[in-house]
């Protein structure tokens, strides 16, 4: 009975602790830290050295390839680390302690060894699960760790955290949602992939479809130049001021054997990451200038502290601004992929208006039956009918493609596991393509960030465009229709094909009663501006 209550005391307690440093500013603002910025001089190094003369042949250019396969692009990611010489620049909302996360870690730590200089920039909450890898790497004299806008609570009680969000939703709320990887300041990848087994084709149940972009020439550049101001803000906190104390050499050196051991083991189990970053989409072909799309390019995203800039209390970058923008400018065709699809009114009326000016809108995302959120699908099937009856074209995608394409990438085959969209890509009149970390919902307009590539290139929007042609189809998409337009309960049809036969279904695929019962409750809630 004593212990029960000693018990119940302490967890009152710490929770009362969780309450007091909820009040405070960000955990570690104040940290000392060294500011670091891009290497300065590139062609001191072998990329380097080969971005500059691709670069040289295609002057206020940049060159930019377009990666729907995951498999290329963990492929990539391992090559790049192996190749850098000076810098490794990785920021992400998600890096995953599974098979893929392991891989790249150990590149990672391959790396520093060889003398590169890492600077690792994640998200906190996602980061918690990893705390003892993420500690281990940040060891090493050449890995520094930041966090962006961490929790004060570093304890193992999941509630605990839940009522600090509780008590300072206003500031954690706001996440860090970009992805970037950058060598050398030579050569990036971005686009919408975290680091995840499901993100890279080898996802036990389920397989992400997304995309990554390459990109060499001025665009790294201010790539880098996002990374710096991220990694300086006051908002990404160095571990040290968060975890207390960072292991010893020893701890490093064991970490380091652990993943080693786990590199073998996946060689000897036919691992197809381990394969594929082997064999897969060669860093060397990519830089070969026909293998590439040169086009002028903008790098939109978020300034760090978005949320002061939102409230209007300082100045800085919002890049659903130019995005809009962009749709706005739109005189055709705009095309949007994005698995999580609430526009909000503001997008709603946006939409509206392309419509009443003859603009055709295409929009894929993803379907109760696939979606890794259903909390998103509540506050996205407001908006269904609404959009339809104005004329914009609504595509989900089928958990189980029937039609998956001859070379992997956007569509997987049924026994790989259960298919979701991750992909955040948006095509203006076929002209320009935007292809980032950004979805078209309200948490990515209003409070995380996010970064992406606004590239004007035909050639790379015919290539999105081909694709979303091909998922749209019946065979791996629902096509969602009003049953009646001129009736006023709007209600709804999803338009398939299974088995080589037509289907017109009146009720949402994927239902059943309690998913049903959990969205529709969702539904209900004011959530909007959260999703």
């Amino acid at each position: 009975m004593l212990r029960r209550r000693a018990h119940a005391a302490l967890v009152v307690a710490t929770a009362a602790v969780v309450v007091a440093l909820s009040g405070c500013a960000t955990p570690g603002a104040d940290y000392p830290r060294t500011e670091s910025t891009a290497l300065a001089q590139p062609q001191q190094t072998a990329l380097g050295r080969t971005a500059a003369a691709r670069a040289a042949a295609h002057p206020g250019v940049s060159g930019f390839k377009l990666l729907p396969s995951g498999a290329d692009g963990f492929a990539l990611r391992a090559q790049l680390a192996d190749a850098a010489e000076r810098t490794l620049d990785v920021q992400y909302f998600t890096f995953a302690n599974d098979d893929s996360g392991y891989l790249l870690m150990d590149a990672i730590l391959r790396a520093a060894k060889r003398g590169v200089r890492v600077r690792l920039l994640l998200d906190d909450p996602q980061a918690q699960a990893q705390e003892a890898q993420i500690a281990a790497l940040s060891a090493h004299q050449n890995i520094e760790v930041r966090l962006y806008n961490p929790f004060a609570y570093r304890g193992r009680f999941a509630a605990f955290r839940w009522i600090e969000l509780a008590f300072s939703a206003p500031r954690l709320n706001h996440r860090m949602h970009n992805k970037l990887y950058v060598i050398d300041n030579a050569v990036a990848l971005a686009g919408g992939r975290n680091v995840g087994d499901p993100y890279f084709e080898s996802g036990k149940d389920l397989q992400f479809g997304d995309y990554d972009v390459f990109a060499i020439g001025p665009a790294v550049r201010e790539l880098s130049k996002s990374f710096d101001e991220y990694w300086n803000s006051r908002l990404s906190v160095p571990v040290e001021a968060l975890y207390g104390t960072v292991p010893d050499a020893t701890a490093v050196a064991q970490f380091e054997r652990d993943l080693a051991d786990h590199r073998k083991e996946s060689r000897e189990d036919g691992d197809k990451l381990s394969q594929h970053a082997r064999t897969g989409q060669p860093l060397a072909g990519l830089l070969a200038t026909n293998g590439l799309v040169w086009a002028k390019a903008e790098v939109i995203y978020d300034s760090p502290d978005k949320a002061d800039v939102e409230s209007g209390d300082a100045p800085g970058l919002l890049l659903r601004k130019r995005l809009i923008a962009a749709a706005k400018d739109t005189h055709k065709e705009l095309v949007v992929v994005s698995p999580y699809f609430v526009p909000g009114a503001p997008g709603e009326q946006m939409l509206k208006s392309l419509r009443e000016r003859g603009v055709r809108v295409r929009v894929l995302t993803n379907s109760l039956a696939s979606t890794d959120e259903p909390i998103v699908h509540a506050g996205y099937q407001h908006y269904r009918a609404p959009l339809l009856a104005e004329g914009v074209e609504l595509y989900e995608v089928k958990p189980l493609p029937g039609k998956p394409q001859e070379k992997g990438g956007a569509l997987k085959n049924p026994s790989a596991g259960q298919f979701a969209l991750h992909a955040k890509v948006f095509v203006f009149d076929r002209k320009k393509v935007f292809v980032g970390s950004a979805n078209f919902d309200r948490r990515s307009f209003h409070l995380n960030t996010e970064i992406g590539l606004l590239i004007d290139s035909p050639e790379l929007a015919r290539q999105v465009v081909q694709r979303f042609d091909v998922i749209t189809q019946p065979e791996n998409s629902y096509v969602v229709t009003l049953a009646d337009p001129y009736n006023p309960l709007r209600v709804l049809n999803w338009r398939y094909t299974e088995d080589g036969k037509s289907v017109v279904a009146t009720v949402e695929p994927g239902h059943d009663r309690m998913r049903d019962l959990r969205v529709d409750l969702l539904s209900l809630l004011p959530l909007d501006e959260l999703l």
